[in-house]
């Protein structure tokens, strides 16, 4: 049986919420929820993102909310697989600089280390602060690249 997260992951400034398929299906026909979403999000990043929504998939995608808009998503490419599932995540520009990156993917991975799963991501090599939000949170192995000359990071579970 596949572990669940919870539904909604909070931090200190940070509320990470399973995008329902009703949203993604709004993210995708571009309408908009002006009175939760920052006015740049969804970006087309998030948009992608959403088109893996399933319902009752807590692996997949969630909008990152600061106070109480939208403002990115982060979220798991499907649940894991011989324990194991890649994760990726981005932030509107106004939004970036502030830590959240750091903020979200840290309590994304707690609750993985919870269930016993590993989380990898894949990055251009050139986006810098990804790699730094990557490395703050543990990714500290490299397991190559993939055939679009990404390198693909590993976290070393806790404990």
């Amino acid at each position: 049986m596949t572990p669940q997260l919870p539904a909604v992951i909070a931090t200190e400034r940070l509320r990470l919420f399973v995008i329902t398929p009703a949203e993604a299906a709004d993210m995708r026909a571009g309408r908009r929820h002006d009175d939760r979403w920052h006015a740049d999000y969804p970006r087309p990043d998030d948009v992608d993102a959403a088109s893996m929504a399933r319902e009752g998939d807590t692996w997949g995608p969630r909008h990152i909310v600061l106070g109480t808009r939208a403002v990115g998503s982060i979220g798991c490419f499907g649940p894991p697989v011989d324990g194991e599932t890649e994760v990726g995540y981005g932030l509107v520009e106004a939004a970036r600089g502030q830590g959240l990156a750091t903020e979200a993917l840290t309590a994304l991975a707690a609750e993985a280390d919870r269930v016993g799963v590993r989380l990898r991501a894949s990055v251009a090599p050139d986006n810098r602060a990804s790699v730094r939000v990557l490395a703050k949170c543990g990714f500290a192995d490299l397991r190559g690249t993939t055939a679009d000359g990404e390198l693909v990071m590993v976290r070393r579970q806790a404990g």
